[in-house]
């Protein structure tokens, strides 16, 4: 039976393609059984799209996509120009995540594709940022792996940890930003936007949303603390402290967010 074609999209899908540096390695072979190419790399180029423009801004610059599995350290990079783009992505990490090679593949492109479309204000962006928008698009493909922040037990980041720590730390705290009771939807697109030409400031997030960066992060870690700690005896007689336990049910990020 001849594989299905790709059904017509409104984004400007580049030429997509694959090499394989080393067909013998179990790596390549894992790849090949996990997913079909080219709708692997194709719905990571959607998701980039769908989460960070619109069919009229997207942009459409990029002319190709290349796809790289060789054998190299780490787990994966992109690299290129304005034209054209190369996603190099680790044989032996495809290896080491086998028992989820599926998952792990999507997840691993969707984050690379970001990189082949994101906006980087001439490339002076904050990279916590630049990754943090990455895995955004990660998280909101529903392809967040395993060690990310678990439903039960959610971490706490204290306003001294920096909000753009980068990867899934900045990607949740971007995705509460879209939360309806905070910016709404389409606030990232919108900051996304705002990185297309423009040096890089901290200071966009206040013209963007009225507020600075740190001050949205402190607020960000005060409702994941009080997600997670209850008053038990307010002690409301002068000079008494607050007895406070964690809940017996804590909420997840997911359920801060929204999602749950």
């Amino acid at each position: 039976m001849p594989p299905i074609p790709p059904q017509p999209t409104p984004w400007p899908i580049p030429k997509l393609s694959l090499r394989i540096d080393d067909l013998s390695h179990p790596g390549a072979r894992i790849f090949l059984n996990a997913v079909v190419p080219l709708s692997a790399l194709r719905d990571a180029c959607i998701a980039s799209f769908e989460w960070l423009y619109t069919p009229d801004t997207a942009p459409k610059n990029v002319q190709t996509v290349t796809l790289i599995l060789r054998s190299m350290p780490g787990v994966a990079h992109t690299t290129g120009n304005k034209h054209h783009k190369e996603i190099h992505y680790s044989l032996e990490y495809i290896e080491q995540t086998r028992t989820r090679a599926r998952d792990e593949i999507k997840g691993v492109l969707t984050h690379e594709a970001v990189h082949c479309f994101q906006y980087d204000a001439g490339q002076t962006c904050n990279g916590g940022l630049i990754e943090g928008i990455a895995d955004y698009v990660r998280l909101n493909a529903s392809l967040a792996p395993p060690h990310w922040p678990n439903p039960s037990h959610p971490p706490v980041p204290s306003p001294s940890r920096s909000w753009d720590a980068g990867y899934e730390t900045t990607a949740y705290f971007l995705a509460w930003l879209e939360k309806p009771a905070q910016y709404g939807p389409g606030t990232i697109k919108k900051l996304n936007a705002c990185l297309e030409q423009s040096p890089y400031r901290d200071a966009v997030f206040e013209e963007l949303l009225g507020a600075g960066v740190h001050a949205l992060w402190e607020k960000y870690c005060t409702e994941l603390e009080e997600a997670v700690w209850e008053v038990v005896d307010s002690k409301e007689g002068e000079g008494e402290v607050p007895v406070v336990r964690k809940k017996g049910r804590s909420l997840s990020v997911g359920a801060l967010l929204g999602w749950a």
